[in-house]
């Protein structure tokens, strides 16, 4: 990409220009095992391929989705589901990894939930977990040059409010984003733990980073997919993850719904 920003607001542009709309409100990213839990959520107003979009690629990952859909809630707002993501791992800059955000905001939206599957250090397989914080562990940021972003609440404690009303049982937790795409090790998931995660993952940090800087509220949720390396004895698969993700829908669905009838 050129200028980031500059193709966030062609992408925004294009986005409006497509729907006839003149923008949207709330911005969904769905992680690994989220997408088909977004299956029937509002009232469907259209969708089209993110590789449409100036900015865009399609997803490369099993389990992920590769439409931006629109649907409206009962309270009047427009909401945006991508339904899948670009990760760090995939080489191609950081930069594509937020485009979906700064794309988000620069279209009107005030809010943005990120989503994930990921590895469960003090968290059980099957649980959707709110992020209270997240440790950045890949050696990169979507910011360049003397953008100071305060990052003491990344992920806003009113929203994780927002979805104990929905499901009181959420715990919050600390998500440790690696790089990719090989799993952490066990030596490195002892890390995580000591250092304060709970969580350990692939993406959502720069996203929350980028989604700050642009003025963003942003709700974090893991759907803790496998134990993390270590915690269990058996080896770890993205086969594992997508079907936990297949197990998890109605709960997932449930969340979601909940959230964009509330956001």
């Amino acid at each position: 990409m050129d200028d980031p920003y500059l193709v966030a607001r062609q992408a925004a542009d294009a986005l409006r220009s497509r729907f006839g709309i003149p923008g949207f409100d709330v911005a969904l990213v769905l992680g690994s095992g989220w997408a088909q839990a977004a299956d029937g959520l509002g009232e469907p107003i259209d969708e089209c391929p993110l590789d449409e979009l100036p900015g865009f690629s399609a997803p490369v990952v099993a389990g992920h989705g590769g439409v931006l859909r629109l649907v409206g809630t009962t309270s009047g707002s427009i909401a945006a589901i991508f339904t899948g993501r670009t990760h760090l791992y995939e080489g191609r800059g950081v930069a594509p990894v937020v485009h979906g955000v700064r794309t988000a905001a620069a279209a009107g939206a005030t809010t943005v939930v990120l989503t994930n599957g990921c590895g469960g250090i003090s968290h059980p397989p099957g649980e959707p977990v709110l992020i209270a914080d997240h440790i950045n562990l890949t050696g990169a940021t979507p910011l360049v040059g003397p953008r100071f972003v305060d990052l003491t609440a990344v992920y806003d404690p009113a929203l994780r409010a927002l979805a104990r009303e929905v499901d009181p049982s959420l715990a919050d937790g600390v998500y440790c984003q690696f790089h990719g795409p090989s799993y952490e090790t066990p030596a490195e998931v002892a890390m995580a733990r000591a250092i304060g995660g709970t969580l350990v993952g692939m993406s959502t940090a720069l996203e929350a980073i980028a989604a700050r800087e642009a003025g963003l509220r942003v709700l974090g949720i893991s759907l803790v997919t496998n134990a993390a390396a270590g915690i269990a004895a058996e080896p770890l698969s993205h086969a594992e993850v997508v079907e936990a993700g297949l197990a998890a829908q109605p709960r997932l669905r449930g969340l979601l719904a909940g959230l964009l009838e509330r956001l």
